[in-house]
Order: structure tokens, then C-alpha cells, then sequence
């Protein structure tokens, strides 16, 4: 692909770059299935979103998140500088335009794991996106591992578990996604995700 093309092309630059979104609800395993397919994927780059939210002590700027003020995010909405962004639970995500689009002129693999609301709007923005949805097994087996992540209090996971329900719903619905994949059993699930993106990859490269 070939996209934001009124900038100055490279000898370097290529027209293979392929932007490959992840959704999932909390407690499906997206993130785990996400950096899997990253470390097997060569030349695959993960994009690092902007939060607002607070930083933890396992969280590393520049790697989990990029974390700013809520004067920077907004400073960053109105220069236009996110491909897509939304606010989750009170705080705001979004994800750099520019960073992106630098990293598939340079024929990369870019990984960006967002909500199904963010999936439809750059799907508007980069209709040739390849998109996977990971669905849990059961909705009892989304609560059941809610629970045993053991990070929130009841009326948190309940809240989740919601939330959860409706964004399987949304994406269904959505027309969005080119793959859904169970996640029932992690490693087959894992196998079944990185199996998908080659084979888009391949069948570009054939096509291209």
C-alpha cells in the first residue's frame, strides 16, 4: 500500500506495508495473541498508543503506552495527529497517525491492538486493513477468567463482563473483521492468528 502518498517518497519506501488490527474483549487473550504474532512475524512492528491514564509500576512509556497529560491528548486531537482515538472507562486512547503510516512505507507488518469503535474508523481511513476478532470460548469462561485476574472488585468485573458482551455484538455486526478466532485453547489459538496474517500476506504478494 501505498498510503499518505503527498509525502516524499524514499529509495527506500515500499508499497507491501500491511496494518493489521487485533480486537478483542477484556479477557479473551487479544494481548497475548497480539505480541505472539508480533515475535513471529518478521519485520512486524507493534503501534504504542497515547493515554491519559495513570502509569504503573509494570508499565513502561514508550513501550506499553505513551503516557500524557489531558492537555497533551487534546492538544494531539486538534493538531490531527491520531488515526483514531476514544476514551475507555474515563480515560482517552489514541493511536499516532504519522508512526503508522512511516512504518508501512516502509513495508512493515503494523500491529495495532484497539477496540472494535477504533477498528471501524480506520477501516474507514485504510479500507485494505486485514482485521482479526478474539472471541473466549463461552461468555462463562469470559467471566471465569475476569475473575481470576484478580485485579478488580466485583461490580468492576460485572461492568466488564457488560461491556464485553456488547463489543462481541458490535464487532459481529460490524462488517469490519476478516477473521474470528476462538480462543479456547491458547497455543492453537496463537497458531491459528499468525496462520491467518501469512496468508493475507502471501496472497498480496501474489496479487501485488
Amino acid at each position: 500500500m501505498a498510503p499518505e502518498t503527498n509525502q516524499h517518497r524514499l529509495p527506500t519506501d515500499t508499497d507491501t506495508g500491511m496494518l493489521l488490527v487485533i480486537s478483542g474483549p477484556s479477557g479473551a487473550g487479544k494481548t497475548t495473541i497480539t505480541r505472539a504474532v508480533e515475535r513471529a512475524m518478521p519485520g512486524a512492528v507493534f503501534s504504542v498508543s497515547a493515554t491519559t491514564r495513570a502509569k504503573t509500576d509494570a508499565d513502561v512509556d514508550g513501550v506499553d503506552y505513551h503516557f500524557v497529560s489531558e492537555e497533551q491528548f487534546q492538544q494531539m486531537v486538534e493538531r490531527d495527529e491520531f488515526l483514531e482515538y476514544a476514551g475507555v472507562y474515563g480515560k482517552r486512547y489514541g493511536t499516532p497517525r504519522a508512526w503508522v503510516f512511516e512504518q508501512l512505507r516502509r513495508g512493515r507488518l503494523v500491529i495495532l491492538e484497539i477496540d472494535v469503535q477504533g477498528a471501524k474508523i480506520v477501516k474507514g481511513k485504510v479500507p485494505e486493513m486485514f482485521s482479526v476478532f478474539i472471541l473466549p470460548p463461552s461468555e462463562e469462561e469470559l467471566l471465569r477468567r475476569l475473575r481470576s485476574r484478580k485485579r478488580e472488585d466485583e461490580q468492576k468485573i460485572q461492568r466488564r463482563f457488560a461491556a464485553a458482551k456488547q463489543e462481541i455484538l458490535d464487532a459481529e455486526r460490524s462488517g469490519v473483521y476478516d477473521r474470528f478466532i476462538v480462543n479456547n485453547v491458547l497455543e492453537a489459538s496463537i497458531t491459528e492468528a499468525i496462520g491467518a496474517v501469512q496468508a493475507e500476506l502471501n496472497r498480496r504478494s501474489r496479487r501485488g
